[in-house]
């Protein structure tokens, strides 16, 4: 099993400690013999340990940086909510096709945020807007928070702050099985807590770093005991030798373990593997010995917004992948609601 994650080294932001968190994070991480920096904002980190930029790359993964949010305003690019919350950036998993690669570039670092408050009160704002309607909050865009929560327990805090709001609702989504912490937490319903799940080959392969396929199906159970509305995202699909028997034995296997109850308000998010020609560079340098397939002859060339187009699997090869993995979601989750294929 995957160890939870606790940093090589921490760098904090003056700015960090004048919050309950920041201090109570500077204390913990002492505490725990961690060597903690100084740096003046959580953007401006340099000098990490590491003679090339393989080994800078690996010990920026291994790194936490204490800040505080200064942008408040929330993105809401993702087809799964309308606003982005953020209280981390960055993750320890090595996934080796992650858009994080590129968006991230030169500042792989994780980073976690104490001015919790106040991105509630901006939360706020948002929901008041839309009232009465509901208001959905994405918290994983731009990290695994799950992956770092049982360090900072922000996200539990989350899940307390929207257990007990009238419009907002919370979601993320995680590749970690560090869940324990969250089980007892009043989430009221108003939280749905998702796993990304792939089949074996993908996660083996294509995740180091990353809680494996059992792990995070036994978290994602204890998780549906827990009361939370649970979801899995089958992300990215990815079309190796033997894909349909791995995806097909990936639903079985949830078939087996997740309780009736779960069954009953599961979602899931179908997405296939797609890069840019930015992300196979970094990708490359990042992990020189992938197996991940990057071929743009074989692949369909789609424009993106901002002009930078994307590769994705050709019209066939969706069209199958739509059909095999639905069929899956139709055979063992029939009640289960399929949220969008892209």
């Amino acid at each position: 099993m995957v160890k939870p994650f606790v940093p090589e080294l921490v760098y904090i932001e003056p700015g960090a400690l004048k919050y309950p968190l920041g201090k109570e994070l500077k204390e913990k991480f002492e505490d725990m013999g961690i060597e903690i920096r100084e740096t003046t904002s959580h953007n401006q980190v340099r000098n990490l340990p590491g003679e090339n930029d393989f080994q800078k790359y690996r010990m920026a993964k291994s790194t936490l940086v204490v800040g505080v949010r200064k942008t408040l305003k929330f993105d809401t690019s993702k087809p799964s909510a309308e606003y982005a919350i953020p209280f981390a950036t960055g993750c320890m998993g090595h996934c080796h096709y992650c858009y994080l690669q590129t968006t991230m570039g030169s500042k792989p670092y994780i980073r976690t945020y104490v001015n919790v408050e106040e991105v509630f009160e901006a939360a706020e704002a948002y929901m008041k807007e839309r009232a009465p309607e509901e208001t959905r909050f994405e918290a994983s865009c731009t990290s695994d928070i799950v992956g770092v929560d049982h360090l900072t327990h922000t996200l539990k805090r989350a899940i307390e702050y929207f257990g007990q709001s009238e419009h907002g609702r919370l979601r993320f989504v995680t590749k970690f099985a560090h869940v324990d912490h969250l089980l007892d937490a009043k989430h009221n319903g108003r939280t749905r807590f998702r796993f990304s799940m792939n089949a074996d080959y993908v996660i083996k392969y294509l995740e180091p770093g990353t809680s494996r396929l059992d792990d995070r199906i036994e978290a994602a159970v204890k998780v549906a005991e827990a009361g939370y509305p649970l979801g899995f995202i089958i992300a990215p699909i990815y079309l190796y030798e033997d894909w349909k028997e791995g995806y097909r034995i990936l639903f079985e296997k949830l078939y087996d373990k997740l309780p009736e109850q779960a069954t009953k308000d599961l979602t899931f998010e179908l997405i296939q593997h797609r890069f840019t020609k930015p992300a196979k560079r970094v990708i490359q340098k990042n992990y020189p010995m992938t197996k991940l397939e990057m071929d743009e002859e074989k692949r369909k060339y789609k424009w993106g917004r901002y002009g930078i187009g994307k590769y994705v699997y050709q019209k066939d090869e969706q069209k199958e992948m739509q059909e095999v993995l639905g069929g899956y979601i139709e055979q063992y989750f029939p009640e289960a609601r399929l949220e969008y294929f892209t």
